[in-house]
C-alpha cells in the first residue's frame, strides 16, 4: 500500500510540474517527486530532493514544456 501511495504522488508531482510557470515552482515540484521516488526505492531522501529540484529547475526551456 505504501509503495501504491508513493507512485501515486510521484505520478501526480509529475504531472503538475509541467504545468508549473517559474523555475522556482519546477524546481519545488522536482524536489518533492525527487523525494518520493527516494523514498520508494529506499534511498537517500535528501539527494532525491535535491536531485529532483537541479531537475525541475532546469526543465525552464526545454522544447514541449511551457516556457518560464
Amino acid at each position: 500500500m505504501r509503495i501504491t501511495l508513493s507512485l501515486a504522488a510521484l505520478a501526480a508531482a509529475t504531472l503538475l510540474s509541467g504545468c508549473l510557470d517559474t523555475q522556482t515552482e519546477r524546481g519545488i515540484a522536482g524536489a518533492a517527486a525527487g523525494a518520493v521516488a527516494a523514498d520508494v526505492l529506499d534511498e537517500n531522501i535528501v539527494a532525491g530532493a535535491a536531485l529532483g529540484a537541479l531537475a525541475g529547475a532546469a526543465s525552464c526551456g526545454v522544447p514541449g514544456l511551457p516556457p518560464c
